[in-house]
């Protein structure tokens, strides 16, 4: 019996051709091989299964071939190459840095790099997962990776590019491998299949190809899972019964069920999954595609980003002529919105079926329609209708008390302003705040217009002063008091209490500090400050204003040398100068 070999390793491509999915990648190696352009040191990066090691080895066979062809290929036939196929080829290094990331196997390599090819021109090392390497590994292959031996070239691969440290990078030509397409993946396990002589439809290497998530050997490791399960005939349904996939066909069956606005359908349906074996993420995640993929149908130049079979792709588009675009992007909204909560809900399965119930009111709802459209616009602010600020205005509450209060006034900002407290004995009116019983929302919606409509009149018959008068000694007090509740921000303290304010006119201040950095402080709590000084003062109309003084710029060193230091200390105290000579102190 002759030992199995998966198919991952069996169809392992050996020529640049066989490479699936990196054809501008190869294509470059390729020319670089025929114009004899070669780098001493590449970087392979990318997901996964993509084929980075595969094309190290084929590009160190290639370049190594005594008689190459004509497009860039090796022969297979040279001696080079024939212990290249019978892997006791010299010529080739290979090093896995995640199992050999210390200084000692960095050492050993640069040992082995010193010795020439016996056949053959170069002498390759493959360095594979290079991100594993220790910082200090990395160090001691820098000046090897910058100046090999002429006959020596380094191939990196990794699969985490932003792990290398830049010094290698900047040693290094980078190739960055790209996820391999769907449609390249079916196509390349249909002809392993033919090889195989294993019948499979083609939705279901479609299905498998999407579950390999652009890795063409995690595809060809599920094709063995596959193909053992259905002893060589690959159908659509045994595939996803042994992957745990959910069946597009489920959602085709939702999507009747809400076109319909049949909510009993689709809790039924929900069920039927559930029994299954399926998670309800699974489906909210699933009609959240599923809805992406309805959008890209309805329009055909979008139709190239629907990554499903030919049959598929018409029911598809049959079922998005029956879906309104406003429709679309309601329901992907509420998906998207159900699966941010699925993991903080208690009861999930609840969720689910809430999302399923708002997606069955979007079915040809005129109203609902018109409801999503007024959601999804966004109404710019017009320029010629400026927003209006509201000043503050003074909240009358009115409780019950034992006795009745006479009518009091505000401050004297809002004279006109009166707050009327009701004797327990008055009955209570229905306004905003009150305590008391049957109040209606229309009631009180009414009573919040109408209280709001007197205050705008009670505002237009007593206009507000344009700001009370205050001192320059006035201003200053305000500036100190404020400064002493900066408590724990002891540097924008110190400032504002060593930069007095000085009046200027038109309800302007100056305010003078020393250095840009003091100004840039206070620049970053101006509206604190103003809003402080503002109230206290009674004036909306004072504005600040911070200067640098000129030639009072703190241009001293942030930090002093020993040396310096001793020398000040000589100047300042002369005894300093015969206690150093006696003990024979010097700064460090």
């Amino acid at each position: 019996m002759d030992n199995y070999i998966v198919s991952a390793r069996k169809y392992r491509p050996s020529t640049f051709k066989s490479v699936v999915g990196q054809k501008a990648l190869t294509t470059t190696l390729k020319n670089a091989i025929t114009s004899n352009k070669l780098a001493h040191a590449y970087l392979f990066c990318g997901p996964r299964g993509v084929g980075k090691t595969s094309c190290a080895r084929i590009f160190a066979k290639t370049i190594n071939c005594m008689n190459p062809t004509a497009d860039g290929e090796a022969c297979n036939e040279c001696e080079s190459c024939k212990a290249f196929n019978e892997q006791r080829s010299f010529n080739i290094h290979e090093l896995d840095a995640a199992s050999n990331n210390s200084v000692d196997d960095i050492r050993q390599l640069i040992d082995q790099v010193r010795i020439p090819p016996p056949i053959g021109k170069y002498s390759v090392f493959i360095i594979d997962e290079v991100h594993m390497l220790s910082s200090q590994a990395f160090n001691a292959f820098l000046k090897t990776l910058e100046e090999p031996p002429h006959h020596a070239i380094f191939i990196l691969a990794t699969t985490e590019k932003q792990k290398v440290i830049p010094t290698i990078l900047s040693r290094c030509q980078i190739y960055d491998f790209t996820r391999i397409s769907a449609a390249d993946i079916a196509e390349h396990l249909e002809y392993v299949a033919s090889c195989e002589g294993i019948k499979a439809e083609p939705e279901a290497l479609n299905v498998i190809a999407q579950k390999a998530d652009g890795g063409m050997r995690d595809a060809l490791s599920v094709f063995d899972q596959v193909s053992g399960f259905t002893n060589g005939n690959i159908t659509y349904q045994a595939v996803i019964a042994n992957l745990n996939v959910l069946d597009y066909d489920y959602f085709f069956r939702f999507t009747e069920a809400f076109l319909a606005g049949n909510v009993r359908e689709s809790l039924l349906l929900l069920n039927e999954i559930i029994a299954k074996g399926f998670d309800g993420q699974n489906v909210v995640n699933g009609l959240a595609s599923y809805f992406r993929d309805l959008l890209v149908s309805k329009d055909p130049s979008t139709l190239v980003l629907l990554d499903v079979g030919a049959s598929v792709r018409d029911r598809y588009k049959e079922i998005a002529r029956r879906c309104p675009d406003q429709m679309l992007f309601r329901a992907i909204e509420i998906a998207n919105s159900c699966d941010l909560n699925y993991k903080a809900s208690r009861n999930k399965r609840l969720l689910v079926e809430l999302m399923l119930i708002q997606l069955c009111q979007l079915s040809n709802n005129d109203g609902d329609n018109e409801e999503s459209k007024k959601k999804l616009q966004i109404k710019p602010l017009k320029p010629s209708e400026p927003q209006k600020v509201e000043q503050p205005q003074t909240v009358a509450v009115t409780a019950p008390v034992v006795a009745p209060a006479p009518q009091v006034t505000s401050s004297p900002v809002n004279p006109t302003v009166k707050v009327d407290v009701p004797s327990k004995s008055q009955p209570t009116k229905n306004i905003p705040g009150a305590l008391g019983l049957g109040i209606s929302l229309k009631s009180f919606g009414k009573e919040m217009e109408k209280d709001q409509q007197q205050k705008d009149q009670e505002v237009q018959n007593n206009p507000k002063k344009e700001g009370a008068p205050y001192t320059e000694a006035d201003l200053v007090r305000c500036w100190e008091a404020f400064a002493n509740t900066q408590l724990e921000q002891d540097y924008f303290r110190s400032t504002m209490l060593n930069s007095k304010p000085e009046l200027g006119e038109n309800d302007h201040f100056i305010v003078k500090v020393q250095n840009p950095s003091q100004q840039d402080n206070l620049l970053g709590n101006t509206l604190n400050i103003l809003s402080y000084i503002r109230k206290e003062l009674h004036n909306n109309n004072i504005v600040m204003q911070i200067v640098v003084e000129e030639g009072k710029t703190d241009d001293r060193p942030l930090l002093y040398t020993a040396s310096e230091k001793l020398e000040h200390l000589e100047k300042v105290n002369p005894a300093m100068t015969k206690l150093k000579e006696v003990f024979h102190l010097t700064p460090d």
